[in-house]
């Protein structure tokens, strides 16, 4: 088996919550060491959202494995120069503090580029570090109100947030990527440089309606679990009272849907039907035939249709369906990772390299590792332990 290709690069993280603990943990999957820089006490406030995983955070659990955590009171003259050991010894830094509050630190982008010409500095925040919005906070669901998500998600009666933390993760991943493009420029100038992201920039980016409205004048409408532009895609109820999601993509699609699945080929030369412009100008008529025909069959029948005719689909699976799900199983997704609790199932990170194992290491009690980290970087026992007394770390 190869060696992992971030051996050898040292992340030195201060951050909190899920967006930059997303990126720092796909660092460490791949082979990066991620010291993780927490508050004396009560540590990145993440490991208090639950107590679900035996008395850990669920969210905690998920974005910190592979980590080493070190205490630090940043605010004391003795942790920075704790943590200035460090940097002189490391590839990155990232964070995510509150707006400002890196700068009044002393850990400015431009004075950690100064000092350390070699090093990454990251930094996500809310909106950027310029504009109107520069020192306003936010959170995932602020973030998704203000790129427009909420507008065109959930019910026409009904804005709805996503379901799960999708501004954080696409400030993670953006965060990730850009890390990984600063370690292969560096490899190339052998000097550090600056990363910006912001949750809202990330999220907006991933906002291609934003093309349908400029062009088109108007926004999507919102349709549930329905595609607002595609039809038909989206959940049709069968006999029994599930509901089987499937889409169509083409009219070649439409023309076997029609005769294979439906039994009805003469929807295929409907006039209402032939394009998908027209399927979604004429939605409720398109529906109503769907369903005249679905409320006959059982969901079996309607899936085995479907995949006869080789068009996609799928059942509105649970969470609990989704981990005993059969795929994960045929693919050996699941891994045991080690915590403070024991043992915990976690899956593999998504992409895959050939003859390379992630890491999946354990998850970091708090101030786990901080006498053997600072043992490194050369203060003895006796400073260690009264450090300790005087909550330096």
């Amino acid at each position: 088996m190869s060696s992992l290709p971030l051996t050898g690069i040292t992340v030195i993280a201060l951050e909190q919550a899920v967006a930059v603990p997303f990126a720092t943990r796909q660092l460490a999957d791949l082979g990066a060491r991620v010291i993780k820089i927490e508050r004396p006490g009560d540590g990145d406030f993440a490991r208090s959202y639950d107590t679900t995983v035996r008395g850990l955070a669920s969210h905690f659990v998920w974005l910190n494995r592979s980590k080493e955590s070190l205490t630090l009171d940043l605010k004391r003259p003795e942790a920075k120069n704790i943590l200035a050991r460090l940097l002189e010894r490391a590839d990155v830094f990232v964070q995510n503090l509150a707006p400002g509050a890196a700068d009044r630190l002393g850990l400015g982008t431009n004075e950690l580029r100064a000092t350390y010409p070699r090093l990454i500095v990251a930094s996500l925040s809310g909106y950027g570090s310029t504009g109107p919005y520069a020192m306003k906070k936010a959170y995932d669901l602020l973030v998704q109100s203000e790129t427009g998500l909420v507008s065109i998600t959930g019910t026409p009666e009904t804005p709805s947030k996503v379901g799960l933390s999708i501004a954080d993760i696409a400030g993670g991943m953006y965060t990730y990527s850009g890390i990984l493009t600063a370690l292969l420029q560096r490899a190339r100038t052998g000097q550090g440089t600056a990363i910006e992201v912001s949750l809202f920039e990330a999220l907006g980016e991933w906002m291609g309606y934003a093309m349908y409205y400029t062009m088109g004048g108007t926004a999507p409408s919102r349709t549930g679990a329905s595609h607002a532009t595609i039809a038909p895609y989206g959940p049709y109820r069968t006999r029994e009272g599930e509901d089987v999601i499937f889409g169509i993509h083409n009219n070649r699609e439409w023309a076997t849907f029609a005769t294979n699945v439906l039994g009805r080929p003469a929807l295929a030369d409907d006039a209402r039907f032939q394009s998908n412009h027209a399927r979604v100008q004429h939605r409720a008529a398109m529906n109503a035939e769907i369903e005249q025909v679905f409320d006959t069959l059982s969901s079996a029948e309607v899936i085995a249709r479907l995949d006869d005719s080789q068009i996609a689909n799928a059942r509105i699976n649970t969470i609990e369906g989704f981990i005993a799900h059969p795929q994960l199983t045929g693919r050996h997704a699941w891994r045991q990772v080690d915590s403070p609790v024991g043992p915990i199932p976690a899956l593999i990170p998504p992409v895959r390299l050939e003859d390379l194992e992630p890491v999946m290491g354990p998850i970091p009690a708090l101030g786990q590792h901080r006498e053997s980290i600072l043992a490194e970087v050369g203060f003895d026992a006796g400073t260690i332990a009264r450090w300790r007394e005087e909550k330096v770390i």
